[in-house]
């Protein structure tokens, strides 16, 4: 199912008993994500911060559900229809922050049924006959209708547009998320650009530290797709224009970060997810089309020549990420809901929300990447390494130093060229199983003869690596071993397993035992 915007997915999570509401007065300034992050770390709910502020609450606030159009309010009761205060914007955060929330977010069960989807559609099956492939057409017609993004005349994101003076960033509830970061930062933000040479969208997720009122900055690393872009409007001697999204659909967020393989459109990829064609407005002051649903939008440019310090910054991988000069983004024209909820999210050391977003990445992708390289049984990119760190990974083993293979196929993968550490094991390894794995680890592999140094790309927010966006990689053959692989030339012992009639007759007993 899609949601109709932000709030109306706010809504289905209070109704499952997934979201809190915080009446409680709290500030932007380090309070919010400080209570977030003991939320987070414990598996709690998603938080409504309704008064993100550190004064007195108002008077007439103390019901939290005023009707509007006849819904629940996601707004306390009093709340002026035209926004323009800290006050009167509700913090949202931790809304993806549980398998299950996650799943919502993406209109399913569980989010794995997306990868049975794509499965479907990489793989279709040969039709047996004229008949059978008939009875294929109308469900991968379903599939493909749905997918298109398509252009509306007006939206929710437009009910209030301020240019100019008018523009005012420090009226939003933006968080200051850890006590040395550079400054308030937008978290959640999905950042609208065009190349200027080929007109493809991109949509990516950069952070952004608020200088002032109406200006940013756009931390677009090396690798990313804003960088190429902002490159090309270099070369044309033009400046970039960049439409920043807060909100709509929880599968806007979702396809902002996945790694799609280049020129699929972000916002098709979210059709598919949604099932329902995502729906887009027209700017205001750029031209740039954005989901109709946002609860706020930022429209400005960028000039390839600034560049302005931006951090430090609190980041995933549990550390701050230094200072350093990065692009600047000039904003124009800020439109919004009448009511807007300010959607939110805090990095730090893991596990954090940005958990199950990676987690539901590694699920979905899946299928995309056997594609490629099929031999992969299964893959765990573990929540606590940063998944761009460490990668687990299972195969069909058909030949000796197949796991090296991989470990090469895997660093020629898109956003998988960043994982240092890459370990390989036979198919029959449950890779999720962190135990299991160490075990095998610990059983299967000579340090000395089972692994393989490289180097390449690595994260540009990586502090360890040896310069900045270069490091080293490793990669570990955890697979049981051939005769005359790699010089081992003993016989390989069998792991110990109890023989099959046995297990199924304890298991016929097992009721009786009494245990």
């Amino acid at each position: 199912m899609a949601f109709r915007d932000y709030q109306d997915f706010l809504r289905a999570l209070e109704s499952a008993g997934e979201l809190r509401r915080i009446a409680e007065p709290v500030s932007p300034y380090l309070e919010i994500t400080e209570i977030a992050d003991r939320v987070m770390k414990s598996g709690g709910p998603a938080l409504l911060f309704e008064k993100p502020f550190a004064t007195a609450p108002r008077l007439g606030t103390s019901n939290p559900r005023s009707a509007v159009m006849g819904e629940p309010s996601i707004h306390p009761a009093g709340t002026p229809a035209r926004s323009t205060a800290i006050n009167e914007v509700p913090v949202a955060i931790n809304a993806l922050g549980s398998r299950r929330r996650m799943s919502m977010a993406l209109g399913c069960e569980d989010f794995e049924e997306h990868a049975d989807r794509l499965r479907d559609l990489l793989k279709p099956e040969v039709p047996k006959g004229p008949m059978d492939a008939l009875r294929q057409l109308p469900r991968l017609f379903r599939e493909i209708k749905t997918v298109p993004p398509k252009t509306v005349s007006s939206g929710s994101c437009q009910e209030i547009v301020l240019q100019g003076d008018e523009v005012d960033l420090t009226k939003l509830p933006i968080l200051t998320c850890w006590p040395e970061d550079g400054g308030p930062y937008i978290t959640l933000p999905l950042v609208f650009t065009y190349d200027p040479s080929t007109g493809k969208r991109n949509v990516g997720m950069y952070r952004i530290q608020v200088y002032d009122r109406n200006t940013t900055g756009m931390h677009w690393q090396m690798h990313k797709t804003g960088m190429r872009h902002m490159e090309a409007a270099a070369e044309a001697g033009k400046r970039i224009e960049v439409a920043v999204v807060l909100g709509g659909d929880p599968a806007y967020t979702f396809s902002a970060i996945a790694p799609l393989p280049p020129g699929i459109d972000e916002m098709l990829f979210a059709g598919f997810l949604r099932r329902e064609n995502a729906r887009l407005v027209q700017c205001k002051t750029i031209d740039h089309r954005v989901p109709e649903d946002a609860e706020i939008v930022l429209e400005g440019w960028v000039d390839p020549t600034e560049r302005r310090l931006e951090g430090p910054f609190g980041d995933h991988t549990g550390y701050y990420s230094l200072a350093a000069d990065f692009p600047v983004f000039h904003v124009e024209c800020m439109t919004m809901r009448r009511r807007p909820v300010y959607p939110a999210t805090i990095v730090g050391v893991p596990p954090m929300e940005d958990g199950w977003m990676g987690k539901a990445v590694e699920r979905i992708f899946l299928p995309l990447i056997q594609l490629t390289v099929p031999e992969i049984v299964d893959m765990n990119l573990p929540v606590e390494a940063c998944f761009h760190n460490v990668a687990f990974v299972s195969i069909r083993k058909k030949y000796p130093g197949h796991a090296y293979k991989v470990m090469s196929a895997i660093w020629g993968l898109g956003g998988m060229a960043f994982t240092k550490m890459v370990f390989i094991f036979d198919e029959d390894t449950n890779v999720q199983d962190v135990g299991e794995v160490l075990f095998r680890l610990g059983a299967n592999c000579d340090p000395a003869r089972d692994t393989l140094l490289s180097r390449g790309p690595v994260d540009q927010l990586d502090h360890a690596s040896l310069a900045e966006g270069f490091g080293g990689k490793i990669g570990f053959d955890c697979t049981h071993k051939w005769p005359g692989e790699n010089g081992f030339v003993r016989d390989y012992p069998k792991l110990i397993r109890m023989s099959d009639d046995i297990r199924a007759h304890v298991d016929s007993i097992w009721a009786r035992l009494g245990l």
